[in-house]
C-alpha cells in the first residue's frame, strides 16, 4: 500500500468504509484495529488465489495491512436469472481448480474463527481433524457443548469415509453463505470475503449456499450441468454445515446450539 493510502486508512475507524482513490475510482476499506496476525493477509491471498481462475468476479486488491485491507469497490445492484446462471458455472469452474493435498500453504479465517489448513492427503482426515474436531473441542472446552454431544462429534469424524464420497481437492472459498456472493453494481456476481480459501471438498460449498437462505435455483441447475453431477450432495450439506454451525455456536453463542444437535440426532 503506498504511503498516501496507507496515512488515510491509518485515519479511519474500524469497519467498513468508501474511499476515493488520488489516481480516480473508488476503494472499500475493512479495518480492524488489533486484528489478529495475518488476518487481512489471509483474505488477500485468498483473493488472489481465486482471482487467478479467471471464473468468478473478484474484487482487486489495492493494499494490505496488518489492521486493513483496501479493495476494488464492486459497488451494489440485484443479479437478474442470467447472472445467477453464469455464477453457478463460474463455480463449478473454479472447483476444477484441484491440488494434490488438501489444505493450504498458511493457515486462515474462517469469519474471525482461526482456520488450520495443514495439508493432508486424505480429505476425511482434513475435514475431521482440520474442521470439526477443532470447533467441537473449542465449544465443549468453553460450556457450549456437552459431553455427550462432543462424543457424538467425535462418532461422525469417525464415520466420514462412510458418509462422504471420496473428491479430488477443490479449490473452494471455504466461507460461501449468500452474502459472500456479492451482486456489484453490474448486476455480476462476485465473491467477497476470502480469508477461509483453501483446498477442500466442493460439495462443502454448495452446501453453506443452503445453510443461511438460499440463491435462487438456477445457481444450482447451471452448476451441476456443468460440473455434470446431480443434486445428492444435498442429502451431505448437513454434514458439511456441522462445521459452520459448530463456528457460529463458538462466534455468536446458544442461538446455534440447536442446529449443532439436529445435525448430530440425525447423523
Amino acid at each position: 500500500m503506498d504511503a498516501e493510502l496507507a496515512a488515510r486508512v491509518a485515519r479511519l475507524g474500524d469497519g467498513l468504509h468508501r474511499l476515493t482513490l488520488a489516481a480516480g475510482g473508488r476503494a472499500i476499506v475493512k479495518r480492524r484495529r488489533g486484528a489478529p496476525a495475518g488476518f487481512f493477509a489471509a483474505e488477500a491471498h485468498g483473493l488472489g488465489l481465486l482471482r487467478a481462475t479467471r471464473t468468478l468476479r473478484v474484487p482487486r486488491v489495492h493494499g494490505v495491512e496488518s489492521d486493513a485491507i483496501v479493495l476494488e469497490d464492486l459497488g451494489a445492484g440485484r443479479a437478474d436469472h442470467a447472472a445467477w446462471e453464469r455464477a453457478g458455472r463460474a463455480l463449478a469452474r473454479l472447483h476444477s481448480h484441484t491440488a494434490p493435498a488438501f489444505g493450504l500453504d498458511r493457515d486462515g479465517w474462517c469469519g474471525s474463527s482461526p482456520q488450520a489448513n495443514t495439508r493432508a492427503d486424505d480429505g476425511h482426515r482434513f475435514f475431521a481433524e482440520c474442521r470439526l474436531l477443532p470447533q467441537a473441542r473449542r465449544a465443549y472446552d468453553a460450556g457450549r457443548l456437552g459431553k455427550a454431544d462432543m462424543a457424538a462429534v467425535e462418532r461422525l469424524a469417525l464415520a466420514l469415509p462412510s458418509r462422504i464420497p471420496v473428491q479430488p481437492a477443490s479449490l473452494v472459498h471455504g466461507d460461501l453463505w449468500t452474502a459472500n456472493l456479492h451482486a456489484c453494481e453490474d448486476g455480476h456476481l462476485a465473491l467477497i470475503d476470502a480469508a477461509a480459501v483453501h483446498y477442500g471438498w466442493a460439495e462443502a460449498d454448495l452446501a453453506m449456499l443452503t445453510l443461511f437462505g438460499e440463491p435462487p435455483a438456477v445457481l444450482f441447475a447451471a452448476y451441476e450441468d456443468e460440473a455434470g453431477i446431480d443434486s445428492s450432495w444435498r442429502t451431505r450439506a448437513p454434514l458439511y454445515n456441522l462445521y459452520h454451525l459448530l463456528n457460529h455456536l463458538n462466534l455468536f453463542g446458544s442461538a446455534y446450539l440447536g442446529g449443532v444437535l439436529t445435525v448430530l440426532r440425525r447423523a
